[in-house]
């Protein structure tokens, strides 16, 4: 993982941790690595990983058990939120770049579903070869 030096790591992580979760790499009630384990493999310092994860278990996405480590939550509910707050970032972000650049809404739209298809097309492209 790359880190941008204008954003604090642990935040970066938040984020990544999110997506990790909201894509179900890191599926529902599953347990997650330890956080020394997560830290040497990002090359961060294991409190800034403590620190992502403590912002994770208060927006409700990971929870903490003391002996047996920490888990995705298994509330679909919750997870379902995340995605949507992660993808209405994302959609607020493309708008704002599509509006810097003069494109028109339907422009904007036409320009989304082009890339939709696109990435679908590759995804399962990708998908049947592997099967």
């Amino acid at each position: 993982m790359q880190f941008d030096s204008a954003q604090p790591i642990w935040l970066q992580l938040v984020d990544e941790f999110s997506r990790r979760i909201a894509a179900g790499e890191w599926r529902a009630g599953a347990r997650i690595s330890p956080v020394r384990e997560l830290a040497s493999e990002l090359t961060v310092n294991p409190n800034t990983v403590q620190r992502a994860f403590a912002e994770l278990e208060r927006d409700g996405v990971v929870r903490s058990e003391r002996t047996a480590g920490r888990f995705v939550t298994d509330d679909a509910a919750q997870i379902l939120s995340l995605r949507r707050r992660l993808a209405a970032a994302a959609a607020d972000d493309f708008a704002r770049r599509s509006l810097g650049v003069g494109l028109s809404l339907s422009d904007a739209q036409t320009l989304l579903a082009e890339r939709w298809n696109h990435d679908h097309d590759r995804t399962e492209g990708s998908v049947r070869a592997a099967g």
